[in-house]
């Protein structure tokens, strides 16, 4: 496919909404193939994990953001760490903050897959473009910025290359991997706080503690609140299309 003559219109329009994708359930146990492929063998996640990542990072950011403190800066690891550098005077502020950062990928990926059966798949990808472009901002390291261009790229290229119609499928896609990501990492900080406590300091649910005397059993418990609602909000068009019985 060649690129189109006037990109700037082009990515304009990705903000609109376009005809419901016809998602059959044949498709959506071919997604569900799809997703469990990228998501669950340890050689592919360890490249499109990196999504999830960038996911949880953007959450502290912008609920940083969102509260008035001042975003110093985020770095983005190829192990799948990362740290976002706040500073606020406020003790509730950085506790705010620092708790947006296990439920945004679900919550994310919930948001995809609802706007990827609604007709709103490109505007899901434009949106995000746009979020992750304002990061590079904030980048402090070069695998930061290797991760974010190029999700910026898939992106960009998903929007110019593809078939509005088809995006919708995609973003599906895109949505159930943050979704399972969430799930994963979910899994990972609960086995840190069991068996590798050596590890604590990496916790976002230790570092609430910390902060607020609160057990970090309660915040890994509204972790999994949260990333369990986002799977509840998925599930609504998934099941509209699941046979009858099942």
């Amino acid at each position: 496919m060649n690129l189109p003559k006037d990109p700037w219109n082009t990515f304009i329009s990705a903000f609109s909404r376009t005809d419901l994708p016809l998602i059959t359930f044949t498709e959506l146990v071919l997604v569900v193939g799809i997703v469990t492929a990228l998501s669950i063998p340890r050689q592919s996640w360890r490249y499109v994990g990196l999504l999830a990542t960038a996911t949880h990072e953007l959450g502290h950011a912008f609920a940083a953001v969102t509260n008035g403190q001042r975003l110093s800066g985020i770095r983005l690891r190829l192990d799948h760490s990362g740290t976002t550098t706040t500073y606020s005077r406020s003790k509730l502020a950085t506790v705010w903050s620092c708790f947006w950062g296990y439920p945004v990928p679900a919550v994310v990926g919930a948001a995809f897959v609802w706007c990827g059966f609604n007709g709103w798949g490109p505007a899901a990808l434009a949106v995000s473009t746009v979020a992750l472009a304002a990061t590079l901002l904030f980048l402090r390291n070069p695998a930061g910025f290797l991760i974010t261009t190029a999700a910026i790229g898939g992106n960009i290229a998903l929007i110019f290359l593809v078939p509005a119609g088809f995006v919708g499928h995609v973003s599906v896609i895109l949505g159930l991997v943050l979704l399972v990501g969430a799930v994963r990492d979910l899994i990972k900080l609960t086995h840190v706080h069991l068996r590798r406590r050596d590890r604590l300091a990496s916790s976002d649910a230790y570092l609430l503690y910390r902060a607020t005397a609160i057990p970090s059993v309660v915040w890994i418990l509204l972790f999994t609140v949260l990333v369990g609602g986002s799977w509840l909000v998925a599930w609504q068009p998934i099941s509209a299309i699941l046979p009858a019985g099942v």
